[in-house]
């Protein structure tokens, strides 16, 4: 039997279809599924927060190899963990996919993974990009870059994210949110870094610094950067990427005029995050899942988030045929444990809010 919750696929924002009876929704939709589920035991159920059409080539290149079939069911990632919490343990979800460390904390801290024990994620996976306990595993990586106008700031001007704070940035500096995800890991890379106190400092001078109050996402921090709107921003490098390939001449045109910087080369490297997944509590086809993450660290695997989505690689020796990710070269890279941003994140969030950064 085969099953898709085609109003859950069809993209990201369909998850707000039910909002009205959500509760009741969600519940009669974990039945249906997980009576379906059981009867499938060649099958994985992935609950996924990264909304990429391109990842349609990682489940049918994991059916392909295992004869596994992928179910998928996509929403926004605390929509995703409030269902897996009232589906409980009839829940038919064996694994949950998501972007930055940062969210897979807040499913870790909702009771939501358990530990996976696999020598071939050991092997493959850096240490610093997975869970202490294996409870979640990075699969791919992005780095939090600088990004300039060329016309307007010369290279080397600007080397590190502490620069972003100093008085010679007044009113050249666009940021997004406080509240968004990658600004609170970066937060919790800082924390880690400079300690709380020299942490808000910086928070304190970027937020003196900013052109305009924050808003948008990091496409439109680099869309404002080339306007000339400000002259510096922070963005992961795959959005850059993204501009930079894309067939519209406008948005090739953003790309042009931007310099991208690896922060911190001096000192602790690049502020880098992943994309990851976990093996849920009641995942009802556990083998099953531990081989859709196997898959997802092959090499196979590896070149689809690098040539779909320009995201690095977690698996070092894995080569990409990816100009742009290419043409940016090889950077030092932070080390800290990847699980340290999602612990830092009530602190950041506390900080960004006593700098009254919105």
């Amino acid at each position: 039997m085969r099953v898709h919750i085609i109003w859950l696929t069809l993209s990201p924002k369909c998850h707000m279809t039910v909002s009205i009876s959500k509760k009741i929704a969600v519940g009669v939709l974990g039945l249906v599924v997980a009576g379906v589920a059981a009867s499938q035991e060649n099958a994985v159920n992935v609950y996924s927060g990264r909304h990429y059409q391109t990842d349609e080539a990682l489940y049918a290149g994991f059916t392909k190899a295992t004869g596994i079939k992928v179910n998928r069911i996509e929403a926004g990632e605390d929509a995703i963990i409030e269902r897996i919490r009232n589906e409980g343990a009839r829940s038919p979800a064996d694994v949950m996919i998501t972007v930055d460390a940062g969210r897979l904390w807040r499913a870790e801290q909702a009771g939501l993974f358990q530990p996976v024990k696999s020598a071939t994620l050991e092997k493959r996976i850096p240490e610093s990009l997975r869970h202490p306990e294996g409870r979640w595993f990075g699969f791919s990586t992005r780095a939090r870059v600088i990004a300039y106008n060329k016309a307007r700031v010369k290279p080397g001007e600007i080397t590190s994210y502490e620069g972003l704070a100093e008085p010679k940035g007044n009113g050249r500096v666009c940021m997004r949110s406080s509240t968004n995800v990658y600004n609170l890991s970066l937060m919790g890379a800082l924390i880690d870094h400079l300690g709380e106190a020299r942490a808000e400092a910086w928070a304190k001078g970027v937020h003196a610094n900013l052109a305009q109050e924050p808003k948008g996402g990091d496409t439109d921090q680099l869309k404002a950067v080339a306007a000339g709107l400000c002259d510096v921003t922070v963005s992961n490098q795959y959005y850059y990427a993204r501009l930079a390939r894309s067939s519209k001449p406008d948005e090739k045109q953003v790309a042009a005029g931007l310099g991208i910087v690896f922060p911190n080369q001096a000192s602790w490297g690049t502020h880098v995050n992943i994309s990851g997944a976990g093996v849920l509590k009641h995942a009802p086809h556990r083998d099953a899942a531990v081989k859709f993450l196997e898959y997802l660290a092959s090499d196979e695997a590896q070149r689809y988030f690098a040539d779909g989505n320009n995201e690095w690689p977690v698996v070092r020796d894995v080569k990409v045929d990816n100009a742009v990710l290419n043409a940016l070269g090889d950077f030092k890279a932070d080390r800290l444990n990847v699980a340290v941003l999602g612990r830092n994140q009530p602190t950041s969030q506390k900080i960004y809010d006593r700098v009254a950064w919105k």
